[in-house]
């Protein structure tokens, strides 16, 4: 391509260069020619106006003193000829003296009429520009005198000024051609040395592939502007195609998110919540023969399949509990059956009715101070599962839930993650440590208070601070691509309601997470 572009951009040098060539030529040769006609108008008038030869042609001779002078004349001004005539056209002066005493040959025009004329005639000389002038004498025409430059003579200045035009021509030509070989690298360099078909092919090709990928796709070039934005990107950045060339500091995206777009770092499945969306974000800088020439980002939405997944595990884990308390049964089943063969009765009574009472009364506080079927389960099933890891969960006494003003859904992820958080931050603390998390809850269908505290090591106040950007975790970070994303679904379902999220230190000697939605209950 860059090729061809340089094989155009000469022709069309060339053409412009030969083009110019011919308009100064035509030009030099106007401006000769007019030169010409002014220089025989002046001389013609100047031998007219001498009184010398007025005097002359009231001579019997007139030829004797009109020649000498009209050759002097010729020769100090530079013309080829310079005739006088009388009003019969009878030379009396003539570069060859034999011709004088002839007649005049060509059109006299206006001049015996008392008005100069200039004419490009053929005479006896050849072809030449001439002027014809009257002299005068009492206001009547007493004879004509006519000055002339050949044609020859014009054409032999015209050449003398040709190498300067033809100077001026190569130094136009030489810098067009320099300016297409310079234009030509620097496109063959943009293009990478591809031909238009390769070009019009990777277009084509390419552009399908990265509007039809469901994937988001960001491509920044090295200045930190958006080159290419495919349906899925506007579609979960919440922008548009005229975003395309823009500066990414002025799309308006979350300040975690942008400095992840514009880091020429590898970013493999990072974290970001955008407005009520999780996404998971991969970026690669690109590379060509060596150089950095931007970056390509691609982002994947998260959020209903981590919502999805979130509430699988905690069915997982309502039927891990059932399970092992399958087997607690079991065990105590085949207990109070011992008891009964050894005839030891009361015993087995005793020790059957024991866990039930227990187990009964948290439930039947449970489920009758948290109206919501979905909540209690999740409340119990958790309360299991922190008993299998040696955790207490504790319900405050004024936990009372009447209604809800958020979706059972959304409460499920606000209220599953925060326990999974605090059982997981307290199961960490060292052996023998008291391990509590302890549960506030109180809702009607206006409003929502959900305050979850832990015995764990808590928070520094450098991690409170980041605690909620960037699907934040205190877990490995090599770990799986959902780690850290239940904080960002909790705030997500926070902020869909206008409610807020703080976090802060508990009594316990934890981190406390409190949630407020609506008006306090």
């Amino acid at each position: 391509m860059a090729r061809q572009i340089l094989v155009l951009q000469v022709l069309v040098v060339i053409v412009v260069v030969a083009g110019s060539v011919t308009l100064a030529y035509t030009d030099a040769r106007r401006t000769q020619i007019s030169s010409a006609r002014d220089r025989s108008l002046a001389v013609a008038v100047a031998v007219a106006d001498t009184p010398l030869v007025r005097r002359a042609l009231r001579a019997a001779d007139p030829s004797r003193t009109i020649q000498p002078f009209a050759e002097r004349v010729r020769r100090d001004s530079g013309t080829d000829f310079v005739v006088v005539m009388s009003n019969d056209r009878v030379r009396y002066s003539h570069p060859d003296p034999a011709r004088i005493g002839g007649r005049f040959i060509g059109d006299l025009g206006t001049a015996p009429q008392g008005r100069p004329f200039t004419e490009e005639y053929t005479g006896t000389l050849g072809p030449s520009m001439r002027a014809v002038v009257p002299v005068e004498s009492s206001g009547r025409v007493v004879a004509l005198v006519s000055v002339g430059i050949t044609m020859q003579r014009i054409q032999d200045a015209l050449v003398g000024r040709l190498p300067t035009i033809g100077l001026a021509a190569a130094l136009i030509l030489g810098a067009g051609l320099l300016g297409a070989w310079l234009i030509s690298r620097r496109l063959r360099r943009q293009t990478h040395g591809l031909g238009e078909r390769e070009i019009t092919r990777m277009y084509e090709y390419y552009d399908a592939v990265l509007h039809a990928v469901r994937e988001g796709l960001l491509l920044v070039d090295a200045e930190g502007r958006v080159q290419l934005l495919n349906e899925e990107a506007t579609r979960l950045l919440g922008l548009d195609e005229d975003d395309v060339g823009r500066a990414v500091e002025d799309l308006g995206l979350p300040e975690p998110l942008t400095r992840a777009v514009l880091s020429t770092d590898r970013r493999p499945d990072e974290i970001h919540l955008v407005d009520d969306r999780v996404l998971v974000l991969n970026s690669s800088p690109a590379r060509w023969q060596g150089h950095e020439v931007g970056s390509v980002v691609t982002l994947r939405d998260h959020t209903e399949l981590q919502a999805v997944t979130g509430e699988l595990d905690t069915v997982r884990g309502l039927a891990e509990s059932l399970r092992s308390q399958n087997h607690e049964a079991a065990n105590r089943l085949h207990t109070v059956v011992s008891l009964v063969e050894l005839g030891r009765t009361d015993e087995a009574v005793d020790f059957a009715t024991e866990e039930l009472q227990v187990a009964q009364l948290l439930t039947d506080r449970v489920v009758g101070s948290v109206s919501d079927p979905v909540v209690s389960a999740l409340l119990l099933g958790k309360t299991a599962q922190a008993a299998e890891r040696g955790v207490q969960l504790r319900l405050r006494d004024d936990v009372e839930v009447t209604g809800l003003p958020v979706e059972q859904r959304d409460a499920v992820t606000m209220l599953g993650n925060l326990l999974d958080n605090a059982i997981d931050a307290v199961g960490e603390t060292a052996e023998g440590a008291e391990r509590v998390v302890l549960v506030e809850l109180t809702g009607s269908p206006d409003a929502l208070h959900l305050r979850v505290s832990d015995s764990g090591a808590g928070l520094s106040s450098a991690l409170v601070r980041q605690v909620f950007e960037r699907g934040w975790s205190t877990k490995a970070a090599d770990g799986p691509v959902g780690r850290g994303l239940g904080l960002a679904l909790v705030v997500q379902a926070v902020r869909r309601y206008g409610g807020r999220i703080d976090v802060g230190r508990s009594p316990l000697g934890g981190a406390a997470f409190d949630i407020r939605i609506g008006a306090r209950p």
